[in-house]
Order: C-alpha cells, then sequence, then structure tokens
C-alpha cells in the first residue's frame, strides 16, 4: 500500500507540472496485485532502438575479452611495452570508429592499474594509459609525449596519440671509375696480394671505359703503354675499332676519361693497314700485324713511321689458325712484366698455340715454345708473368680461364678461373704489368678487369 500511495504522490506530482502520468495496477503472471506508474518522456518522441544497445554489449564484450588477451601477453612478455600492433594492428584499426560510442560507457568500468597500450599496423586504434602510480608520468615507445596517469578516483578516457614516424633516407654519391680503381687493392701495385710475380687466382667483374657508337667498332683493342716513352705517359690511351677492310685509323686519347667522352686528342693514320685486334702499345710503339702477312710490324709513336718489321716464321695468317671467334685473329701481340710475345700457330704445331719471346727493337724472335692448347678451342689469351692464359668462350656469359702454360717449366694446366663476358662478344683481352689489369673489347664496349696474383 505504501508503494501505490508513494505512485499516486508522484503522478499527482507530475500532474502538478503539466506533464502526463499514468497508473495501472493489475495482477502479473504469478498472481501477485502489480502497480505500473507510466511517464512520457519530454525529450525523446521515440524509445531507441533496443538491437543497437544490444551491438553496444557485443562490442563491450568482444573489447573486454581482447583487453584480457592482450594482459595476458603483457604479463608473459613481462612488461616490456607494447605488443599489440605486431598481431592485431589490422583488427585494431577496424575498431576505432565505436572507440568514441563506448567511451563513456566503458569509463565507469575501467581499473587504471590495467591499461595497456595497443598499437595498430599503421597508426594508433587507441591508447589507454599504462599501469602506473597515480600523477605519475607513462612514456611508451616512439616519440610520443609522456601524460599523466589518472588518480583512482578519476575516470580514464581514451587518449589517441598520432605516432611519430621517421622517414628513412639514403643517398648516393657518384665515383669516377679511375677513383674508384685506385682505392681498391685488388690488382692495383703495390697492394700485398700483386706485388711481384705469381700465377693468376682471380679475375673481377669488368669496369666499362668508353664504348664505341659506329658498327666499326664492334670489335678492336684498345690499350695503354705499360712503358711509355715522353711526350706519352701510362695515362695515355690508344684504340683501334677493327670492323673493315683497310683499317689505318689509330686513335690517341690524353687519359681513359677522353676516351669516354669519345673525343681523340690525335688519329694517326699508319702507313699499312693492320689485321685484327692482336695489336699493343708497348716502350713508345705500336707493335701490329699488317694485313695479309705473317709479319709483325712496329710503328714508333713519336716519329709516326714503321720502324721495324719481321715475318714470323711459319705462322698462319689471314684465317688459318684464329681463335675460336674468328676476326683474322692468327697473330696475336702481349706484354708482359718480361716484354713483348707473339701468340701463334704453325703447320708444323697443327694448330695448337705457339708461343714466342720477341726483341721490342728489332722484333727478332729470342726464344719459341710450343704448346698443347689448341688455338681454334679457345676464344683469347694473354701472358701474365711468363705464363699463357687462355679464355673458354667469348660469347658465353659465365666463361673461365682455363688453361695456363707455364714458360719456365714448359707444362700447362688446367684451370677454372670464372670469367664474366657481360656482353657477349669477347674479341680482344690483353694483360697491363704497369695497371695488373687486364683490358678488353666486349661488343662495343671498351672494358678493364681487376685480377690477383698468388704471392711469390
Amino acid at each position: 500500500m505504501v508503494g501505490a500511495w508513494l505512485l499516486l504522490w508522484g503522478g499527482l506530482a507530475l500532474g502538478c507540472r503539466g506533464e502526463t502520468a499514468f497508473l495501472r495496477r493489475a495482477d502479473d503472471s504469478t498472481g501477485h496485485c502489480t502497480y505500473s506508474f507510466t511517464v512520457a518522456s519530454p525529450v525523446e518522441a521515440t524509445c531507441p532502438d533496443a538491437g543497437h544497445v544490444t551491438e553496444l554489449r557485443a562490442e563491450l564484450a568482444a573489447l573486454a575479452a581482447r583487453l584480457s588477451r592482450l594482459e595476458s601477453r603483457e604479463r608473459v612478455a613481462g612488461g616490456s611495452g607494447p605488443r599489440g600492433g605486431e598481431a592485431g594492428g589490422a583488427r585494431d584499426s577496424q575498431q576505432a570508429a565505436p572507440a568514441t560510442r563506448l567511451e563513456a560507457a566503458y569509463g565507469g568500468h575501467w581499473t587504471p592499474d590495467r591499461g595497456i597500450g595497443v598499437w595498430g599496423g599503421n597508426g594508433p586504434a587507441w591508447s589507454p594509459p599504462r599501469a602506473a602510480r597515480a600523477g605519475t608520468a607513462v612514456r611508451g615507445t616512439g616519440s610520443a609525449p609522456a601524460h599523466p596517469a589518472p588518480g583512482p578516483a578519476a575516470a580514464p578516457r581514451w587518449d589517441p596519440q598520432p605516432l611519430a614516424y621517421q622517414e628513412l633516407q639514403s643517398e648516393r654519391t657518384e665515383v669516377p671509375v679511375s677513383r674508384l680503381l685506385e682505392e681498391t687493392a685488388l690488382g692495383r701495385p703495390g697492394s700485398e696480394d700483386s706485388a711481384g710475380c705469381g700465377e693468376l687466382v682471380w679475375v673481377g667483374k669488368p669496369v666499362v671505359f668508353g664504348r664505341a657508337e659506329s658498327i666499326a667498332g664492334k670489335y678492336g683493342v684498345w690499350m695503354k703503354d705499360p712503358e711509355p716513352v715522353p711526350p706519352f705517359t701510362r695515362e695515355t690511351t690508344w684504340r683501334v675499332d677493327a670492323v673493315g677492310t683497310e683499317v689505318r685509323q689509330l686513335f690517341q686519347y690524353e687519359a681513359a676519361e677522353q676516351l669516354a667522352q669519345g673525343y681523340p686528342a690525335k688519329v694517326h693514320i699508319l702507313p699499312r693497314p693492320l689485321e685484327s685486334t692482336g695489336a699493343v702499345v708497348y716502350h713508345g710503339g705500336l707493335f701490329f700485324q699488317p694485313r695479309r702477312s705473317r709479319t709483325v710490324a712496329r710503328y714508333d709513336l713519336r716519329g709516326e713511321a714503321v720502324t721495324a718489321e719481321r715475318e714470323i716464321p711459319g705462322a698462319g695468317y689471314h684465317g688459318q689458325y684464329p681463335y675460336s671467334w674468328g676476326g683474322y685473329t692468327d697473330i696475336d701481340l702481349a706484354v708482359d712484366e718480361t716484354g713483348l710475345w707473339v701468340i701463334y700457330s704453325t703447320e708444323k704445331a697443327r694448330g695448337a698455340i705457339v708461343l714466342s719471346k720477341l726483341d721490342p727493337e728489332t722484333l727478332e724472335i729470342r726464344r719459341t715454345w710450343e704448346t698443347n692448347i689448341r688455338k681454334r678451342g679457345v676464344a683469347n689469351s694473354f701472358v701474365i708473368c711468363g705464363t699463357l692464359y687462355t679464355v673458354s668462350s667469348y660469347s658465353a656469359p659465365n666463361a673461365t680461364i682455363n688453361f695456363a702454360y707455364d714458360t719456365a717449366t714448359g707444362t700447362s694446366r688446367a684451370l677454372s678461373i670464372p670469367f664474366e663476358n657481360r656482353f657477349r662478344y669477347l674479341s680482344m683481352v690483353d694483360y697491363n704489368p704497369a695497371e695488373r689489369q687486364l683490358f678488353a673489347w666486349d661488343s662495343f664496349n671498351m672494358v678493364t678487369y681487376p685480377i690477383r696474383l698468388s704471392r711469390p
């Protein structure tokens, strides 16, 4: 009865305020007498959707479950810092939208000493305070500022903070090839691996110095004098484009950089056309094979005239015993630490490589060695410290230095030193003993190879 009187007096009070109130008395499903008091809302025309409340409750339940899992992970990690962003970044980002809607509902159930910071993969989803004593500062990872933790009586709030990102930057510095070669210890005079003579043990990647622009430069020869005669220096560079029937032009460059630019300081016109890519420059002279002959000639670079000429007895020429790529490479000249060499073959040797040492002034043959290496079976050859080395292929990208013939012992051996044909048409390889590098011509491109010799 007391409840009924209270409801009645409440209805009268609302009635006095001009608001509609209803009092209903009826038995409930168990037979008890029940009084129902109804008051119309002064601001809401209709009641909120019950499904929306259900949705909020479901989101709260899911959020509480996720927080429980994160707290367990935090305890396992020993409280070492935020871990959620490593696995749950995508889910956190999807739940960032309802965070503001859940804030008020969840605020009353939050306990300050159970907070866990959660960071998404691409940014913060939400960030409650970490456990801390009231009034102390909480610091997270990165460069986000510290925030005071709320006291026991304060209701914590979600406080998303923007993460600070550091943009990674890379810098590129262009270094001239000449400087790079000077700074490396591989294949340079005076380095520990290259001092004195030794056996070839390594050939590096090719370095491009220049490129021929016309078809005449598909194959050719370029070189520096390891023992120059003034006014020429070791930097003076020489080049011949060897495609054609009347190859007479010898291009002179003051340095390799000028060669790369394609502007010669001078063009020498040889009195006789040369054949193929076997020429070398040594001790102030260009040594070459005149076209359609088995002779070797010396062209004096200062006097600009042929000063010596000698026939190589029995040497094949003009396609009789060339290297495997052809090009009339029957007679090939070479220079090493000991002097001037000529590489060829004869009918007597049945196509095997014959190696002879020449006097650089008179071109007289001092000594000859007959090897067991078939000349047509190799792509090119060069001499280092009195040992002849051959290249297996002129076109295979991953060729090898496959044979060596030692003139000191008169014996040959098989090798397998990797050698890269980057442009797949190797027409010339020569050794420069002053620079301890290989000079090569590979399908229009003038390249060098750093090398390493074993210690003597």
